[in-house]
């Protein structure tokens, strides 16, 4: 089955699905500090808390103020490999209980987690999908310390790459020309990403992303996606835009692509799947806003961590009156130029009438 026929195939999941959301960040960086802020506010009394904690002795969920009954220490193990059936486990108690009980989750993990297989089970498994959906990713960055981490420690890259958030902790132990610095190195891994404060603006930027996520069918907001009409810059007067953001000695590489004229639904789709099943592992995260030419007046919206993506969502109206197709990769080693010529090749097949690759 390829990426096509999944996008266009109804899950049938409840638009009800509670909300989860993933708070990560390398060691120390002050996840379970910021835990203890949401675990306060009132709205988030009914709030499910999932630990994972790397060795044979748990210690975070003993630091986390929560009642003992809604918290799941998942423990001696790495989410991201040993115990990840242990938190479809989890979930699975979870959605049993009694209705009304849980109206969201906050999964956090380990700092040692490379969180893309996290996400995989949470965006794919069937179980999973049923009753939860992702609210956000938000990964905490050390500020005092993230410079050295970010260029010793893969999984710190990885972990700022799949962000919706990156909330910036202990601030004030950093020097304004560091702070400059840091910010400039995280926009650059991932521009797409909200960038924070976490003591100044947390609360008020993640309490909203559950209630978004309770009410809303879709798992995108419409006006988060605004900030898509500044992507790329003014419009092209090309018909296509590639553009390179940075370049990292780690191979972390964010480029856009963007496209004046509508493109071909199967061709795109066919292009999306050949790219995730060639490099799917390289494909650190993808985001995008695309003018489908079959459907001019909706624009749909994509989503994806390596290989796989959401089922595709269909906004109502345009956000803006930017009509351009904008998607936004944050990737490992992978040529821009060369996924940027495999769209364009697809398309021309779709515009000749030539034949695409036979589905798989």
């Amino acid at each position: 089955m390829n990426l096509f026929s999944v996008f266009t195939h109804d899950t049938g999941a409840s638009p009800s699905r509670i909300p989860i959301l993933v708070l990560t960040g390398y060691l120390g960086s002050g996840k379970t500090t910021l835990l203890n802020r949401l675990l306060n506010e009132p709205d988030l009394s009914k709030t499910a808390v999932l630990i994972n904690e790397f060795g044979e002795i748990g210690l975070d969920h003993d630091l986390v103020s929560h009642q003992q009954e809604q918290m799941t220490l998942l423990s001696n193990g790495c989410l991201c490999c040993t115990i990840r059936g242990d938190l479809k486990a989890a979930l699975r108690a979870l959605a049993q209980g009694e209705p009304g009980r849980i109206e969201q989750v906050v999964l956090e993990t380990t700092g040692l987690a490379d969180p893309a297989p996290i996400l995989h089970t949470l965006m794919a498994d069937p179980e999973v999908l049923a009753r939860f959906r992702l609210a956000a990713v938000v990964t905490v960055v050390d500020a005092f310390n993230a410079e050295r981490t970010l260029a010793r420690q893969a999984e710190s890259v990885k972990q700022v790459a799949v962000a919706d958030v990156l909330m910036l902790s202990k601030t004030d132990l950093v020097e304004a020309d560091c702070l400059r610095r840091l910010t400039a190195r995280l926009r650059d891994i991932n521009p797409m990403a909200e960038l924070l404060d976490a003591q100044q603006h947390a609360l008020s930027s993640l309490l909203p992303r559950f209630q978004q996520a309770r009410t809303d069918a879709s798992s995108f907001d419409e006006q988060g996606y605004k900030r898509f009409a500044f992507i790329g810059g003014a419009p092209s007067a090309t018909s296509a835009q590639a553009e390179s953001d940075a370049a990292h000695t780690d191979g972390i590489h964010t480029f856009s692509i963007t496209r004046d004229d509508p493109l071909h639904e199967q061709g795109f789709f066919t292009w999306l799947d050949m790219l995730a099943s060639m490099r799917g592992d390289d494909l650190l995260r993808v985001k995008g806003i695309v003018h489908i030419r079959e459907s001019p007046d909706r624009p749909l919206v994509i989503h994806g961590v390596q290989h796989l993506f959401h089922p595709p969502r269909w906004l109502e109206t345009w956000p803006s009156e930017d009509r351009r197709s904008r998607l936004v990769f944050i990737t490992r080693n992978v040529d821009s130029e060369a996924v940027e010529t495999m769209l364009d090749m697809y398309q021309r097949r779709r515009r000749t009438g030539r034949g695409l690759p036979q589905e798989r």
